[in-house]
C-alpha cells in the first residue's frame, strides 16, 4: 500500500473527516487511498461487490457539500437502498444480471451524501437480508477478515467486513432482526440499531416495523455523528420518535449516573448459550459494576415465549413475499422459483397460505409483544446487558439449504441469533459494543438495549466503555 493508504487505514472516519477539514489531505487522496485498500484486500473477503470507482472521483473532485463527513470515503448496502444513477441488487440473481438504475435515491442516501461521504460502492448482502450471514447465490459469501472461514454475520456482512479490515472507515447498514449488531458482533464493530421511526425509511420502502437504518463503524463518536447527520423523519411517516433533547454527539464523555441494568446471561428460550458468550457478558457486566452501574440478573419476561415466533411468521414471510414481487417490479416480470433463493421462495410460498386473519393475529401478538417488553423499562430498569449473539461467528456454510429441506438455514439461525429480534419487534434502540475476544481470536460482541428513544443512554454507555476498555488498537490479521 502507498503512505496514504496505510497510514489512514485504521483513522475512524471522523479523524478522516478532520484531515479534509485541516487541509492536510484532499477528499481525492482520502478516496484514492480507500481504492487502493479495496482492491488489495478484498479478494478472499469478497465484501465489495459493485464498485463504482470513476463515480466516486467525480464526487470526490466536485464540490461536496460541508457535512460532517466531508471527504470521507463511504461504502452502500445491496439491499433496498437505491442511489440514483446507480444500480442495486438487493443479493438477487436476476437483479445481479439485469442491473436496473436506480432514478432516485432514497432518503436516507440523499442525506448521507449531504453529510459529505463518498460512496465508491455497494457491499454484499443475502438476498432480501433474510439470513444472518452473507452468502448469496448471486455473489457468493463474504468472509470474517478475523479468519476467513468464518462469517462476519449479516445481513450488513459486506460492510462489516469493509469497515472491519480497514477498506473504510464506516458503512451503511441496515437492521430488520439483528444485521447491523449481528456484523458488528461478528467482525468486532459498533453497531447501533437505532428506534423505530428515528431515521425515516421513505419515501421507496413502506413502515414495517421492524427494519431500521444506519451503519457500521469503529467508533461511538462515528455513530453518534451520522446519527445527528442522518436522524429524523421524512415526508408520509406515521411513526416517528421523539425529537432527541441534544445532538448524540453531545452525550459522547457524558457521565451516565448509576443505571440500574439487567443482566442476562442465558437464554431467554433454553437454548445452550456458547461458553465463550457466557464469559463475553458476565465479564462486561463486572466492567459496567466497576464503572458504577447496578448490575443484577433480569430481563423482560416476554424474551422466553416460545410461540412468539410462529405467531410472527405470518408477516415474516408476508415480507419475504413483498420483496420478490419488489424484485419483478425492477424487472418489469415476475421472478421464477429459480431466480429465487430456495429459503426465501419457500417463505414466500408459505405467506400464500395465510389467510387475512392469521395475518391480522400475527400484527395483534407483535403490538402485545411490544407493549409488555417495553413495560420492563418502564417498570424502572435503564439498560439490559445481554450477549449480541449465541455463538461466536459460525464458519462459512452452517446456513446453507438442505436438499430435502430449504428452511434448513432459517432453523439454524434460530440457534445463533436469539437476542436481537424482539427489539426489531419492540422499537428499542439497541447496540452492539466490541468488548471481547475469544481464545480463537474471532470477535465476540455484548448487546446493550435502552428504552424506546433512548439512544442518548446508549451513546452515552458505550462511551464510557470505550473509554474503559479501548478497541481501537484492535484490528484483524494484516492483509
Amino acid at each position: 500500500m502507498t503512505s496514504l493508504s496505510e497510514d489512514t487505514r485504521w483513522l475512524d472516519a471522523t479523524a478522516q473527516a478532520e484531515l479534509v477539514a485541516g487541509g492536510e489531505v484532499s477528499a481525492t487522496e482520502l478516496t484514492e487511498a480507500a481504492i487502493e485498500r479495496i482492491e488489495q484486500l478484498d479478494g478472499p473477503i469478497n465484501a465489495v461487490i459493485m464498485r463504482w470507482f470513476d463515480h466516486a472521483r467525480e464526487v470526490a473532485a466536485s464540490d461536496l457539500p460541508d457535512g460532517p463527513f466531508r471527504g470521507v470515503p463511504f461504502l452502500l448496502k445491496d439491499l433496498w437502498a437505491p442511489y440514483a444513477g446507480q444500480p442495486m441488487s438487493n443479493g438477487n440473481v436476476a437483479l445481479r444480471d439485469a442491473l436496473p438504475i436506480s432514478p432516485a435515491d432514497s432518503t436516507i442516501v440523499s442525506r448521507f451524501r449531504a453529510a459529505g461521504l463518498v460512496t465508491l460502492g455497494r457491499t454484499n448482502s443475502p438476498e432480501l437480508g433474510s439470513l444472518p450471514v452473507t452468502e448469496p447465490v448471486a455473489y457468493g459469501p463474504t468472509r470474517n477478515p478475523w479468519n476467513i472461514e468464518h462469517t462476519p454475520g449479516g445481513s450488513s456482512g459486506g460492510a462489516a467486513a469493509a469497515v472491519s479490515a480497514g477498506m473504510v472507515p464506516i458503512a451503511h447498514a441496515s437492521d430488520g432482526g439483528g444485521s447491523i449488531r449481528i456484523p458488528a458482533s461478528c467482525c468486532g464493530l459498533i453497531g447501533l440499531k437505532p428506534s423505530q421511526g428515528r431515521i425515516t425509511l421513505g419515501p421507496q420502502r413502506a413502515e414495517s416495523g421492524l427494519s431500521v437504518e444506519l451503519c457500521v463503524s469503529r467508533s461511538v463518536r462515528d455513530t453518534a455523528r451520522l446519527l445527528d447527520a442522518v436522524r429524523g423523519p421524512g415526508v408520509g411517516d406515521t411513526v416517528i420518535a421523539p425529537v432527541p433533547d441534544r445532538p448524540y454527539v453531545h452525550e459522547l464523555g457524558v457521565e451516565p449516573g448509576r443505571l440500574k441494568i439487567g443482566l442476562l446471561d442465558v437464554d431467554p428460550r433454553g437454548v445452550e448459550l456458547h461458553p465463550d458468550c457466557v464469559v463475553a457478558v458476565r465479564s462486561a457486566a463486572a466492567l459496567l459494576e466497576s464503572l458504577g452501574h447496578d448490575v443484577s440478573h433480569g430481563y423482560p419476561a416476554p424474551m422466553s415465549d416460545r410461540s412468539f415466533t410462529s405467531r410472527f411468521m405470518s408477516i415474516w414471510g408476508a415480507s419475504m413475499a413483498i420483496g420478490i414481487g419488489a424484485y419483478g417490479e425492477a424487472l418489469g416480470r415476475d421472478l421464477t422459483e429459480d431466480e429465487v433463493e430456495v429459503v426465501n421462495w419457500a417463505q414466500a410460498r408459505f405467506a400464500d397460505q395465510v389467510s387475512s386473519v392469521d395475518y391480522a393475529k400475527g400484527l395483534a401478538a407483535t403490538a402485545e409483544y411490544r407493549r409488555v417488553i417495553q413495560q420492563w423499562w418502564h417498570d424502572g430498569w435503564d439498560l439490559l446487558l445481554s450477549p449480541t449473539l449465541s455463538e461466536p461467528p459460525v464458519r462459512i456454510g452452517e446456513h446453507a439449504p438442505l436438499p430435502d429441506d430449504p428452511m434448513a438455514g432459517m432453523k439454524r439461525a434460530t440457534r445463533f441469533v436469539s437476542f436481537t429480534p424482539p427489539f426489531n419487534v419492540s422499537g428499542q434502540p439497541a447496540i452492539n459494543v466490541p468488548l471481547h475476544r475469544n481464545e480463537a481470536g474471532l470477535p465476540i460482541g455484548i448487546q446493550l438495549v435502552a428504552a424506546y428513544g433512548r439512544e442518548d443512554v446508549l451513546i452515552r454507555v458505550a462511551s464510557q466503555l470505550e473509554a474503559a476498555q479501548p478497541w481501537a488498537h484492535l484490528t484483524p490479521p494484516a492483509g
